[in-house]
């Protein structure tokens, strides 16, 4: 037996109401359910799940997450868009988030930080039929989103994002 996919992430944060904002404006996450203070689950538009991101407040002066020690490096999100995702780099530029783009060659991503220190990827997925050869150079490179943009346009949807929000 095999696992389908991710259902949910669980995130340990220092304030409620400062992550709360951020994944609501950022990812456009909806409130599902909030325990003032201590906890919050939310979820994508459409998304089938109960919550889709679990958020657990463990004090303004706990220790963030550091680089180079055992743990989550990263969640990568997936947008149904290239224009989504240029909406998001903007707005992750905006709050001064950013880490960090790639063109992975099967996806186009920017990395960013929330406001405790927890690093996420927003990514959209390169049609499958784009792919390089499984025997070709697959190494990663700087993001070129314009170029992007004009080879597959702002509104290709594909991958998972573009049959469910989940």
């Amino acid at each position: 037996m095999s696992v389908r996919r991710l259902n949910h992430a669980v995130l340990w944060i220092r304030e409620i109401d400062r992550s709360v904002e951020f994944y609501t404006d950022v990812f456009g996450f909806q409130v599902d359910h909030l325990i003032p203070g201590r906890a919050a689950f939310l979820s994508a538009p459409g998304s089938l799940n109960d919550h889709d991101l679990g958020l657990f407040a463990i004090g303004a002066d706990a220790p963030g997450p550091e680089q180079g020690r055992v743990g989550l490096y990263h969640l990568a999100w997936e947008v149904g868009t290239l224009g989504e995702l240029a909406e998001l780099g903007r707005k992750i530029t905006e709050r001064g988030a950013m880490v960090g783009a790639t063109d992975h060659l099967v996806s186009k991503s920017f990395y960013a930080k929330d406001p405790d220190g927890n690093e996420f990827e927003l990514m959209w997925r390169v049609p499958r039929e784009d792919w390089p050869a499984a025997d070709s150079d697959l190494r990663s490179g700087p993001l070129d989103l314009p170029a992007a943009i004009a080879h597959w346009g702002t509104e290709l949807a594909t991958g998972s994002a573009a049959g469910s929000a989940s």
